[in-house]
C-alpha cells in the first residue's frame, strides 16, 4: 500500500493547495483547446492531482484506497522489487491515457475543460476487476455489494451513454477510456491473466 498512500497523500495535497489557488488550477487542469495551440501537453498529467471540492477529492482517493492496495501488491508479486515503481507507472499513464481521450474528442472545443483523478482511479479498479472479477463493489444507494465484472459492464455502458449524451459536466469519456485502459494494461504484461479472469467467471457462474 505504501505508493498508494503515496499517491493519496500526494493528490490531497495539490488539490487543496489549488483549491485555494485559481492560478495553480487553472495552469493545471486539463483544457484541450489550450493544448493544441500551445502545446501544453503537460496538463495531460496535472489534470490528474486537481479536484473540484473536496467530496471529489474523497470520493477519488477512497476508491483509490480499497481496491489500491490490491493492484499494487499484484505488481509487486509480478515485479519483485519493483513492483511499486511499476505500478507508480501504470498509475501515471492511466491519468495521460484518459486524457489523451478527452483531448481528441474536445481538441477544438474551447470551453471544455476536465480534473480529477478519476480516469485513473478507474483504471486501477478495472486493473482490480480483471485480476479478480468477483470482488464485491459497493455503491453508496445499493447495500449489497455488486460483483466486480458486472459493475464493470454497468460502468463502461453509462460512461460511454452519458459521454455521448453529455451536457453534465463531467469528463466520462476519461472514466471510460481510463478503466479500458487499467483492463489491458496488466494483460500485456501477462497475458495469462485473461484466462485467470474467464476461469474465475466460469466458477462463479
Amino acid at each position: 500500500m505504501t505508493i498508494t498512500y503515496l499517491i493519496i497523500g500526494f493528490t490531497a495535497l495539490i488539490s487543496f493547495m489549488a483549491f485555494n489557488n485559481h492560478d495553480l488550477f487553472l495552469k493545471m487542469k486539463h483544457w484541450p483547446w489550450q493544448e493544441a495551440r500551445r502545446g501544453e501537453y503537460y496538463r495531460w498529467l496535472t489534470s490528474g492531482f486537481l479536484h473540484g471540492d473536496p467530496m471529489h477529492l474523497i470520493f477519488n482517493m477512497l476508491t483509490l484506497y480499497f481496491f489500491g492496495g490490491y493492484v499494487e501488491d499484484w505488481f509487486g508479486m509480478l515485479f519483485p522489487g519493483m513492483g511499486g515503481i511499476v505500478y507508480l507507472l501504470f498509475y501515471l499513464a492511466a491519468i495521460v491515457a484518459a486524457s489523451s481521450a478527452t483531448y481528441q474528442k474536445h481538441k477544438n472545443t474551447s470551453g471544455f475543460a476536465s480534473i480529477g483523478a478519476s480516469g485513473a482511479v478507474a483504471a486501477v479498479l478495472f486493473a482490480c476487476i480483471l485480476l479478480d472479477p468477483t470482488i464485491g463493489i459497493m455503491l453508496f444507494f445499493i447495500p449489497i455489494p455488486i460483483p466486480g465484472f458486472i459493475f464493470g459492464v454497468l460502468y463502461l455502458w453509462y460512461s460511454s451513454y452519458a459521454a455521448k449524451k453529455g451536457g453534465d459536466n463531467i469528463d466520462h469519456t476519461a472514466h471510460f477510456f481510463g478503466a479500458v485502459f487499467g483492463f489491458f494494461f496488466p494483460l500485456i504484461l501477462k497475458p495469462a491473466l485473461f484466462l485467470h479472469f474467464i476461469e474465475q467467471l466460469r466458477n462463479w457462474l
